[in-house]
């Protein structure tokens, strides 16, 4: 794991941590060969990048792992979920297909055309997906190894208004969404994660987005990794759509502590 291509980062943490801050969404970094494959110029770009880019999620989970009483492990995707989205399924199985938002978009958020709906998936599978999931899971592996569970919490934000690409946008748009599975999260851990952000005016689940990531290699199969989603919606901490944090940051950043702490004492 220390030789880790520059797409993604393993920021350690204690030894004892079974505790893994996911953060997949937060950078706005398009490569120049990736950038030449997406049809929208600069300026939409940008624009997309506001909308689609859950801003400073990276900083929050930094300043939480600073504060938490054990410090746990951050995974950080270095790359815009432009290029690859490492949470969607690659296959079929994806339900964003249907809005050209796999693992790769085809599409923007408001439905417009991103790259050809042709292109070919496949060399940005290879370069980027599979080697982020890899690392990903021998992250996991690496924790169940030393501590004999892991705990990963992924860590998103989401606008305070529907966007088009949304499947679901019509349900509930509390200011922290808690996003589960069946049989990856079990009760204590939501319990832990509702009491922590619960200053923060509510708490929901799985709406408007529902599930967590769990590399595919433990997905369903092994309940010794227990994952949760924070959702935050972004009001609640920034100027939408792609603006500068406030106040709110420190908050989350506390109450995100709060829950790795929690989540560590077993």
């Amino acid at each position: 794991m220390n030789r880790m291509p520059d797409s993604f980062r393993l920021l350690p943490g204690a030894d004892d941590s079974p505790v893994i801050l996911h953060v997949p969404h937060s950078s706005r970094v398009v490569p120049e060969p990736v950038r030449g494959g997406i049809v929208l110029d600069d300026r939409a770009l940008a624009r997309e990048l506001d909308h689609i880019t859950d801003a400073h999620t990276a900083e929050i989970a930094a300043a939480a792992a600073t504060a938490a009483p054990a410090t746990p492990w951050r995974f950080v995707n270095r790359l815009s979920r432009l290029v690859i989205d490492p949470e969607r399924f690659p296959d079929e199985r994806e339900e964003m297909l249907a809005a050209g938002m796999g693992a790769v978009y085809t599409r923007t958020t408001h439905r417009e055309q991103l790259r050809p709906a042709d292109v070919d998936h496949r060399p940005l599978i290879e370069r980027y997906f599979h080697p982020y999931a890899q690392a990903m899971a021998s992250a996991v592996a690496d924790r169940l190894a030393a501590v004999g569970h892991a705990v990963i919490v992924d860590i998103h934000s989401y606008p305070s208004r529907p966007l088009p690409y949304e499947l679901h946008g019509e349900g509930p748009r509390p200011p922290i969404c808690l996003g589960t599975d069946s049989f990856h999260t079990p009760a204590e851990l939501l319990a832990h994660a509702q009491e922590a952000f619960a200053g923060f005016g509510g708490t929901g689940i799985n709406s408007p987005f529902a599930g967590t990531y769990v590399p595919l290699e433990y997905y369903g199969k092994d309940r010794r990794v227990s994952a949760l989603m924070i959702e935050i919606r972004r009001d609640v901490y920034m100027e939408e759509p792609g603006g500068p944090a406030g106040t709110g940051l420190t908050a989350l950043a506390t109450a995100l502590a709060d829950l790795v702490g929690a989540v560590s004492r077993r």
